[in-house]
């Protein structure tokens, strides 16, 4: 199995401290974010990991170089301008071969066991839900079995770790240019092919100064 750090974003709500660093070089307890994810890859037995860079993208490969150092195999996707999450993947694609790969973004901590990840029948795209953090109480979508929905009464946050087919994104193949997820969470849900898992466990989405602040004074998490 094979997966992809979403790693090319600006981080503009980490300004000023990715002004001159990448998000994914900030440090989490002395261990960068991206290193956090490498790990929990690790941990799950994904050693072929393809990592897109964008913005600053030079100090991540500098940094990370061929990954051997971290024991696992790193293969860049370079960007000359960030394409945004699908953008990203698709151009990633011939990196990511044929069959379903994970996709995680390079901000979050999660302990969740990426191993379990599979796509129940007829569906494209599996996504991690989570309870919807502060900043986003209104949630993303629902569940209904295992099947995503608009959201209704019952929401949940998408966490930014998913399971994808490549057939999910066949219909958009032909982009050169930014495309946010969302677009293709909207057809599959409206074709039944997007599945979800609500999970319960450790989520942190480091996405502000406020909150590395937070998740750095907390002596827990490691």
């Amino acid at each position: 199995m094979k997966a992809i750090v979403l790693s090319a974003g600006r981080g503009e709500r980490m300004m000023p401290l990715t002004k001159d660093t990448p998000k994914p070089l900030i440090k989490v307890h002395d261990k960068t974010l991206i290193e956090h994810s490498i790990d929990t890859l690790k941990n799950a037995g994904i050693t072929d990991v393809i990592i897109n860079i964008a913005y600053l993208g030079e100090q991540i490969q500098a940094y990370l170089g061929n990954g051997a150092k971290f024991g696992i195999n790193i293969k860049y996707s370079i960007e000359q301008n960030a394409l945004e999450t699908a953008g990203g993947i698709i151009q990633a694609l011939p990196l990511l071969g044929n069959a379903p790969f994970i996709v995680i973004n390079s901000d979050i901590l999660c302990d969740y066991d990426l191993s379990t990840l599979a796509l129940p029948d007829n569906s494209l795209a599996h996504l991690l839900l989570i309870d919807n953090p502060e900043h986003n109480l209104n949630g993303d979508f629902s569940l209904t079995g295992n099947k995503i929905t608009l959201p209704n009464t019952q929401t949940y946050t998408f966490s930014g770790v998913g399971f994808y087919h490549p057939d999910f994104f066949q219909s958009h193949l032909h982009n050169d240019g930014k495309l946010p997820l969302s677009a293709l969470f909207k057809e599959a849900i409206n074709n039944r092919q997007l599945t979800g898992e609500y999970y319960l466990g450790y989520w942190q989405d480091i996405g502000t100064p406020e909150r590395l602040e937070s998740v750095n004074n907390n002596p827990k998490i490691s």
